[in-house]
């Protein structure tokens, strides 16, 4: 197994250094004047680098945590040989988006056996404006013990208004908005690779743009992104071009990157609206302004009773102020029917799927007609039952996407992909499949059964472009110099395994995975490294 630091060895530093440079034979690609020996080489798989070039064949040699070499390595020899014969060497997958940083935190979960059998080596945490404002913190906690994947951390902006405003639906003071500025930069100053929003979601739907914008100034002033659930995916409220217009403001603004984060078009009403979306997207792009996406191969989207049905308003305040409106005769005439309008909005209570507690696996409606009463007395019952610890159910998967939207989307070649993903031990609950399918589907369904992209577009969509747009430096590719985070996977077999019903399957394909050059999975077997970091952006 390969060193967890780079080592050097008699006589081959000073080719190793100029095969870096680019000195031998012309590139590091080629054929080496002398026999070398490296800690670990895979041979003969077929290479997609991440660039979006074409595949070749070739072997790639690992020393330390760095990749060594890449090319015809010929006669060099390794303490380790890994042949990888009819199989396909791909850098790491980058997890944009994802949920999985409170699991990756307990004992049975730091492996990251769900993450690692997709080939994902690294996530962003803190997603859609949350997380905690302590990064530092979050750090620690990464590093002692350690984790399966590295890990780079977002600042969430709904975390950040929070802790300054708690839920206080107004604008911001000038004071309270230096304080914000504070916490942001702070997070910058920490490393953290961007500044994450939930506008959508209380308290962030509560800040207006200009707000966004002047917090977004200080992460542009030290190379972040900003990465945005919009405020809109279908049209609770501004619709979701105006969504989109909206980062594109913030960018425009803001001098910073945008990312529209898990795009889609959600709910019949704004189906269709992709071809637009795309439009505006590009329109930027030609302006000069840095604006991306990412996105889940999947059409149904995860939330909550709250976040899917109940209105903002009614989450204004503090703890139990949502619950006192519930059992308010005048504030529960004015809720119910706007979360009726909400559910239209998301196609009915047949497409909501509960995640957790007793109802896992079934539909609102069905629980509905159980209990002999309509969708929104039963979702305002279960958010009580749920938060009187009787075992109610509050996330929901929700299928509001189609396949005309999802494939226009993925098509583009500023897309990333992300899981958008929880991690649940099983038997915890019923999450939505994403947190342990979303890579390995994204190319067994678009690529190998669909053509929606090439298998090289989609490579580069889940490696090279994320470390380029987040500012990864050395991951995201196979070239000389590169941290080793790489995989070997066996294409044929690579596919995802969780279902809607049956959503904790791990992914199968994956023959050997390194993070930071150190094998995490071995001949299809985990080894329970925690080889992971906590990466810190640089400066």
């Amino acid at each position: 197994m390969p060193s967890p630091t780079p080592r050097r060895h008699a006589g081959r530093v000073l080719p190793g250094l100029l095969a870096a440079w680019g000195l031998l034979a012309g590139t590091s690609a080629a054929r080496p004047a002398v026999a070398q020996s490296y800690d670990l080489i895979i041979r003969g798989g077929t290479l997609v680098d991440g660039s979006g070039g074409p595949s070749r064949a070739g072997d790639v040699a690992v020393d330390g945590d760095r990749i060594a070499a890449v090319g015809d390595l010929g006669a060099a020899t390794a303490g380790r040989v890994i042949d990888a014969n009819g199989l396909h060497v791909f850098p790491g997958f980058i997890d944009t988006h994802s949920h999985a940083m409170p699991a990756l935190l307990r004992d049975q979960l730091r492996t990251a056996h769900p993450l690692l059998a997709q080939g994902i080596t690294t996530i962003f945490a803190n997603p859609d404006g949350g997380g905690t404002v302590d990064l530092a913190d979050q750090r620690a906690r990464i590093r002692d013990p350690g984790v399966g994947v590295n890990v780079g951390q977002l600042i969430g902006h709904g975390s950040v208004r929070r802790a300054v405003l708690g839920m206080q639906a107004r604008e911001a003071t000038p004071e309270e908005l230096d304080r914000m500025r504070t916490y942001v930069r702070d997070g910058m100053d920490g490393g953290a690779f961007g500044l994450s929003s939930g506008l959508y979601y209380s308290p962030g739907s509560y800040a207006p743009t200009g707000e966004v914008v002047e917090l977004a100034r200080i992460a542009a002033g030290y190379g972040a992104v900003y990465q945005s659930h919009i405020r809109d995916e279908s049209d609770y409220s501004i619709g979701l071009l105006g969504a989109v217009d909206e980062v594109i403001e913030i960018s425009r603004g803001s001098g910073i990157t945008g990312v529209v984060t898990h795009i889609k078009a959600l709910g019949p009403r704004v189906w269709g609206e992709s071809a637009e979306v795309v439009r505006r997207i590009e329109a930027a792009r030609a302006e000069g302004l840095a604006v991306y996406a990412d996105q889940y191969p999947y059409g149904a989207s995860g939330t909550s009773i709250i976040g899917a049905l109940v209105p903002r308003w009614a989450l204004a305040g503090e703890g139990g102020d949502l619950y006192e409106r519930i059992e308010n005769p005048g504030e529960r005439a004015r809720l119910v029917p706007e979360m009726w309008e909400n559910l239209d909005r998301r196609g009915g209570a047949d497409r909501l799927m509960l995640q957790g507690g007793p109802h896992g696996g079934r539909t609102l409606a069905d629980v509905a007609e159980e209990r002999g009463v309509d969708a929104i007395e039963t979702a305002l019952a279960l958010l009580v039952e749920a938060r009187g610890g009787g075992g109610g159910s509050t996330g929901l998967t929700s299928f509001n996407m189609n396949d005309e939207d999802i494939e226009r989307f993925m098509a583009q070649p500023w897309m990333m992909t992300a899981s958008d993903g929880s991690l649940w031990v099983p038997g915890e609950g019923h999450p939505h499949p994403r947190g342990f399918g979303a890579f390995p589907r994204r190319i067994r369904k678009y690529v190998m059964e669909e053509g929606v992209t090439t298998l090289e577009q989609a490579i580069h969509a889940m490696t090279a472009l994320p470390a380029r747009v987040y500012g990864i430096e050395g991951r995201g590719v196979l070239e000389t110099g590169a941290v080793a985070d790489v995989i070997v996977v066996d294409l044929e077999r690579f596919r995802d395994t969780a279902e809607y019903d049956d959503p904790h399957g791990l992914a199968e394909g994956v023959e050997y995975s390194l993070v930071n050059g150190t094998l995490a999975i071995d001949e299809g077997r985990f080894t329970d490294a925690l080889a992971g970091e906590a990466l810190v952006k640089a400066r």
